[in-house]
């Protein structure tokens, strides 16, 4: 009975999302035997516009019908011809690519290498324009290394359409009544500094700055990049900050007790850190196009069968970093009919290998969507890879974990994912269920696919970090300084393709006769 009511609930609540999610992208779907219109066909997206600048720029394609209909399968990889030219340049610097996402629409995603005064975004099928093609987007159109930030944050935000609020962020900095950049400055160092790996910024006339505490100081990088990226796109607040490196939050102080802000790339239920993008999700919008190839565009054409064709087994693999992992590969073992679960590297229970073994094969991340059900387990805190598990094509089976990262509170059990035990006491009970629910949970992997593509998108990474640096700076009651052994974290630059700023930023210089206006870049 108690099983009953649950699915009722699911149900309910599904049906409801999933209306909603109708109306907003159009009409019923099209038929097989439909052709596409290029007349119908819609287009929408960040990419068709200049001002939003990102490592990788993407916008969508959806193929409709000579009826309005959306189609809900794919027409065919290359249904579309997406050409990008700059009127007077013979060749232009970008790398362009059309995914098919297998649901009727396509992702077209492309990185500049270059600026351009003016681009021109050509969308045909077969050789006929679609509508509003081409898109012209009128420039200067900056590629991601020009260092030309927009003066104004509420510009630069509005561009972006960046979110009102991200309640990750109020949370977190609910804690901090006020921060002292003076403070912190000598209280956090004496307090970490010997047995962290931490970093210290500062932001100061939008240039970075950092000096760095502990031994193992590499993943700096990622908080270097971010930065980097972020000042040659807007112009930030002055701001001091300390970043944890380390895997595990920090501020295990309770809220009554003098409390240090500490930016960490996880937060867990009993530590007061400030909670980032994690540096896998950052480096991969970072780096989309770029160095790697798991990013959150790149798995949206890599789903997997469809969903009836997919195996109805429970898929994990990873590494020993916990001992929920090693139940996991014992309940594989046990049930391998339901479970199919292994380590590829074994590092911290090393003498239990003969148990847990043997070590199998790495597996390409988008072979685990051949699976309906993907297991998402902590590691030594929460399971970087989540996001990349919600943007495929299957159902998330999350553990209940006291980790989370800063799109964690916005999920919802139930409707983005399905819960799990935290001892797993209850996994196979979860996959009997969605075994025999097939349809309700193929509407819970549908809408947290809709959760990532929403939320987790590159746009939406550089719009958190933005707010998470700007509510931070707010709170600062004295100013932020460049400290002694501070060193400035320099723009790569770029001779064979430099970029001219038409930008200027107006700084007003008080002095004791008047008021003069300053143009500074």
């Amino acid at each position: 009975m108690a099983r009953t009511v649950m699915s009722l609930h699911i149900s309910l609540r599904l049906l409801l999302l999933f209306c909603l999610e109708g109306s907003r992208r159009g009409q019923p779907g099209a038929q097989a035997d439909e052709v596409p219109s290029a007349s119908k066909t819609l287009v929408w997206g960040p990419g068709l516009h200049a001002n939003i600048v990102l490592p990788a720029r993407f916008f969508y394609i959806q193929a409709v019908d000579s009826s309005g209909r959306n189609f809900t399968t794919s027409p065919g990889e290359k249904t579309f011809e997406v050409k990008i030219t700059s009127p007077g340049e013979h060749l232009t610097r970008i790398w362009l690519q059309v995914l098919d996402r297998k649901d009727g629409s396509f992702l077209v995603r492309y990185r500049m290498y270059s600026t351009y005064p003016e681009i021109h975004i050509h969308i045909l099928l077969k050789n006929e324009h679609v509508t509003n093609s081409p898109f012209i987007l009128e420039g200067p159109v900056y590629h991601e290394g020009c260092d030309c930030p927009q003066p104004s944050g509420p510009v630069w935000e509005a561009h972006m359409r960046c979110p009102d609020s991200f309640p990750q962020i109020d949370r977190d900095l609910s804690a901090f009544p006020n921060v002292d950049p003076d403070r912190i400055a000598q209280e956090i160092p004496q307090r970490f500094g010997q047995r962290q790996s931490l970093c210290h910024y500062t932001v100061k006339d939008n240039k970075v700055y950092v000096t760095t505490f502990g031994e193992h100081v590499g993943f700096r990088i990622f908080t270097d990049s971010i930065l980097l990226s972020l000042t040659r796109k807007v112009w930030l607040p002055d701001v001091e900050f300390f970043v944890n490196l380390g895997d595990w939050p920090l501020e295990k102080r309770k809220l009554t007790d003098k409390i240090h802000p500490i930016f960490s790339w996880c937060g867990s239920n009993n530590t007061q850190d400030i909670v980032m993008p994690t540096y896998d999700l950052t480096e991969s919008v970072l780096e989309t196009m770029g160095r790697v190839s798991l990013d959150m565009t790149s798995v949206q054409a890599n789903t997997g069968p469809p969903w009836a064709e997919k195996n109805a087994t429970a898929f994990w693999r990873g590494r020993d970093s916990r001992q929920e992992r090693l139940e996991l590969v014992k309940l594989s073992r046990a049930h391998p009919d339901m479970i199919d679960a292994a380590f590829t590297n074994f590092f911290f229970f090393k003498h239990d290998e003969s148990l847990y073994g043997p070590l199998v094969k790495h597996v390409s991340f988008f072979d685990f969507f051949k699976y309906k059900y993907q297991i998402n387990i902590d590691g030594t805190v929460a399971a970087y890879r989540l996001p990349y598990l919600l943007a495929g094509d299957s159902v998330v089976l999350k553990q209940d974990s006291g980790y989370y990262e800063h799109f964690y509170n916005e999920l919802r059990p139930w409707e983005h994912y399905i819960p799990v035990r935290a001892d797993l006491g209850d996994l196979l009970d979860k996959i009997r269920w969605a075994r025999s629910h097939d349809e309700e949970v193929k509407k819970i992997a549908l809408a947290g696919q809709q959760f990532a593509r929403n939320h987790l998108m590159g746009d939406k990474i550089l719009c958190y970090y933005y707010k998470l640096f700007k509510q931070y700076a707010q709170l600062q009651i004295t100013e932020p300084q460049v400290r002694q052994g501070m060193e400035r974290v320099e723009q790569p630059t770029d001779d064979l393709f430099p970029c001219s700023c038409h930008r200027k930023r107006v700084r007003i210089a008080l002095t004791k006769e008047r008021c003069v206006l300053v143009y500074t870049h």
